[in-house]
């Protein structure tokens, strides 16, 4: 990575993401939303889209803006285009979330903010969905595959989320609500499975051979893991709208794209699993040992699926199921990159530009991993403890794994701070001659 360019506004897009993961937490500990209030309600649907959006889906782009090129060793197309974006996205989430709380009665009614942030968010993910496909399509091959794939689940995504708004908005008649009442899953599916899911397993091919000086997954095998993932997203989107458009039902399209999705996971599992074999580095760092946790999430994800849909309770306890998904896999996984690429790009930033000319610490010297392993801890026995009241039915119990949640992704925030400031290194490899402190929330020019 040395003598590429550092995106200038990835920490921008980190800090904010976070931001919106706090306000997330926040939710779920004050009880707005699922378990206090139904799956489908519109204190849910704000909880959903702060972490979908706000959180995972912002993490995720400014990571996609540093790595893209990286992946297929060429210039982002448009730099420029990565503040616009974040611009718009924002913009758009709080009119979408502001247009939810309208129509659940927590604001004066003003449902055309639903149509206005639909808009925003369509045209952000637009910019965002250019820039990064025009990249990777300059080389797509391995991982990038992986992304394109994503870029177009997150299309399918935001299309089906636009017709929903403006359903919701009363601004498009009988079809608009007809496609509202069936295809929520397609919608969810699509963002979860397609985009975030997709994307994170391309991303984590690459970060995770680069961590650990391992060999790239073989090609072949990475084209069957994601030509099985894409036929399930593929399969729901495709075929669960003409299954709504002829009114036949869903069911025999979702439980066809679960086995594919399913088989995904599995040959996701093997790759990763040769990766750790292949590996150079023997001693893990904190970033894997704690990814190690987040792919134990996705087993876990997957048998419970299993389980519930063998005992037909799936519908029952769909809302334990998402919550394991987005934060025992995606937000772990999310968080544990996190911690290691706000260490890795803080160095590039700071010491590349000076390395041979003067002693430089480590990439290790900018962390303190024995102090931050207990925050780690603590969020993901609090995501597995609030997955199990979830199940049981205890939403106070839930909100109080919630509670510890958030102490844990506060301790891990702290340590990524303290990163960016360079706290941990010692003097005089700190700032040595020429070197220059990085900003906290963006790279310098």
């Amino acid at each position: 990575m040395v003598g590429n360019n550092i995106s200038r506004w990835t920490m921008t897009y980190f800090a904010m993401a976070l931001a919106w993961l706090f306000v997330a937490l926040v939710l779920m500990m004050a009880g707005v939303g699922y378990p206090a209030a139904g799956i489908a309600s519109s204190d849910t649907l704000v909880l959903v889209h702060a972490v979908c959006i706000g959180w995972l889906s912002l993490a995720m782009c400014g990571a996609l803006f540093q790595f893209v090129p990286v992946l297929v060793a060429a210039p982002l197309f448009s730099e420029n285009w990565a503040l616009p974006a974040l611009g718009l996205l924002s913009a758009g989430l709080i009119s979408l979330l502001a247009g939810f709380l309208s129509l659940g009665g927590r604001l004066p009614p003003a449902l055309w903010l639903l149509p206005l942030g639909a808009v925003l968010l369509v045209a952000g993910f637009s910019l965002v969905v250019v820039d990064l496909g025009l990249t990777a399509s300059l080389r797509p091959t391995g991982p990038a595959r992986f992304v394109l794939a994503g870029l177009a689940s997150l299309c399918a995504t935001f299309v089906f989320g636009a017709i929903f708004a403006f359903a919701l908005a009363g601004w498009t008649g009988p079809v608009g609500g007809f496609i509202l009442a069936s295809g929520v899953p397609l919608h969810a599916i699509a963002g979860l499975g397609g985009w975030l899911t997709l994307t994170a397993m391309g991303v984590s091919y690459r970060l995770l051979a680069m961590f650990m000086l391992a060999p790239d997954v073989d090609d072949r095998q990475s084209r069957m893991t994601l030509a099985t993932g894409a036929f399930a997203v593929g399969l729901t989107v495709a075929g669960g709208s003409l299954a709504i458009w002829l009114a036949s039902g869903l069911n025999v399209v979702l439980s066809i794209a679960a086995v594919f999705g399913l088989a995904s996971v599995g040959l996701y599992g093997r790759d990763i699993a040769g990766i750790f074999r292949a590996r150079k580095r023997r001693h893990l760092e904190l970033n894997m040992r704690m990814a190690t946790l987040s792919f134990v999430g996705l087993a876990a994800m997957a048998v419970l699926g299993i389980a519930l849909a063998a005992t037909d309770m799936f519908a029952a306890h769909v809302g334990a199921f998402a919550f394991l998904a987005v934060f025992g896999w995606l937000s772990g996984l999310v968080l544990a990159k996190l911690y290691k690429i706000v260490a890795f790009l803080t160095w590039l930033e700071t010491y590349g530009p000076v390395m041979g000319r003067t002693p430089t610490p480590r990439v290790q010297d900018l962390v303190a991993e024995g102090r931050a392993t207990k925050w780690f801890v603590l969020y993901y026995a609090a995501v597995w403890s609030g997955t199990l009241m979830l199940l049981a039915g205890e939403p106070h119990l839930f909100r109080a794994a919630a509670a510890a949640m958030t102490v844990g992704v506060v301790g891990i925030v702290r340590e990524v701070i303290r990163i960016r400031r360079l706290a941990d290194v010692a003097s005089p490899l700190r700032l040595p001659g020429g070197a220059i402190a990085p900003h906290l929330l963006f790279a310098r020019a």
